[in-house]
């Protein structure tokens, strides 16, 4: 009556996964051509999707995985979940591991970053620990660290995120850095501005003794190829239904040593005695999205992380190119790669953010605004779009002034 154990890792084991290690690919599209991965996913062909990064679009292997699960647990819930949960849950861990590069028991699994965030800080932090972050990270950063009762001082990257630049930005922070800091709370890409912080770089300057480093990895998970290891931080945390394209509402905590200085703060319903599964939340969940998240990262995997990084940044590099050379447009995103990744932002003369968004979307060009103290526009070069969509993007943004 339920689906077989093959159906429920369908290409998760068996995929080449090229694109896992960390020699790099050529910039070469799949063998089906980036059409055809485009053609994945059901969004509407008359728009172009610039906003579909930011809570995932299904793929067609993690529409089709949800909706078998759902077929089992309407047939029979209890039953279905308890004969498939052990095997299902070890094949989300094991691809995941496959394509990060780490171990499954190194991994706990959420339902969103803001989750995983406020489990890591709260079972690291308590009142009277001082922890450094930045002016530039996000709300959920933020009220988790001042939840958990400690001592937050916070340092600013870059004045103007255009500017922004690696040794700038690892110096602000190493230079904050006091004997009785615990933890450093940095996002790897921001979200705001697009700005990308160097986190290895960073992780390199802090030196071996140091700090715990945790890092918002949600907007680079799916874009950044960097490997996942302690040369890139101690612990990430990274929900899965953006970028990477996973079921909605799901997301993962990502770390080796760092395990040992955290305090379960949910209930967990595993027997495993590894740290990763030991931190992930016990409860019933929406197991359906939750299980097809092993093919989510099958999926990926097959296409390759280097491949699927060097597309997307090429685009964005494209889209930076063709607004920087506006004279209606400010530039918000840096230019340079090492410090930019999939998105955008920028501002347009005489515009309002979301009038600009507004006028955009009656061309079909779906955008959005950086719901933030500070208001851009902001594009993400995702799979969903291609060179086509990035110069149609640029030309109604040069009509819009």
């Amino acid at each position: 009556m339920g689906v077989t154990r093959k159906e429920l890792i369908a290409g998760g084991a068996a995929l080449a996964l090229a694109g896992c290690g960390t020699k790099r690919q050529a910039a070469t599209p799949p063998p089906e051509g980036w059409a055809a991965v485009r053609a994945q996913f059901a969004l509407d062909p008359a728009d172009r999707h610039f906003d579909a990064f930011l809570f995932a679009a299904h793929p067609k292997p993690v529409r089709d995985a949800v909706a078998r699960h759902r077929k089992g647990f309407d047939r029979g819930a209890n039953e279905y979940l308890h004969e498939h949960q052990q095997e299902a849950e070890a094949a989300v861990a094991a691809n995941a591991a496959r394509y990060l590069g780490v171990k499954a028991d190194e991994l706990a699994f959420t339902d969103s970053t803001t989750m995983g965030l406020a489990m890591v800080y709260h079972g690291l932090l308590g009142p009277g620990d001082e922890v450094l972050t930045t002016e530039h990270d996000h709300y959920a950063t933020h009220e988790s660290l001042r939840l958990t009762g400690a001592r937050v001082r916070k340092v600013a990257l870059y004045d103007d995120p255009a500017e922004a630049d690696a040794d700038g930005m690892i110096g602000a922070l190493t230079d904050a850095v006091t004997p009785d800091t615990k933890a450093i709370a940095v996002t790897w890409v921001h979200s705001g501005t697009g700005v990308k912080l160097p986190v290895a770089k960073l992780n390199a300057a802090l030196g071996r003794t140091r700090p715990l480093l945790v890092v918002d990895g949600v907007h680079a998970l799916g874009v950044e190829p960097d490997p996942v290891d302690v040369a890139l931080c101690d612990v990430l945390v990274a929900g899965t239904h953006k970028w990477l394209g996973g079921p909605r509402g799901t997301g993962l905590i990502w770390s080796r040593k760092g395990w040992e200085r955290l305090e379960p703060v949910i209930p967990t319903f595993s027997m495993s005695a590894d740290p990763g599964p030991h931190f992930t939340p016990g409860g019933y969940h929406s197991f359906e999205h939750r299980w097809a998240l092993a093919e989510a990262f099958a999926w990926q995997s097959a296409l390759g992380r280097r491949r699927v990084a060097d597309r997307i940044h090429a685009l964005a590099q494209r889209l930076k190119d063709g607004l920087a050379a506006l004279p209606n447009v400010r530039l918000v995103t840096p230019r340079a790669q090492e410090v930019s990744s999939g998105i955008v932002c920028f501002g347009i003369d005489g515009v309002e953010p979301g009038q600009a968004v507004a006028r955009l979307k009656s061309r079909r060009i779906r955008a959005s605004v950086t719901p933030y103290a500070v208001l851009y526009v902001r594009l993400g070069t995702s799979l969903h779009v291609d060179e086509q969509d990035v110069d149609a993007a640029v030309q109604s943004v040069a009509e819009l002034g």
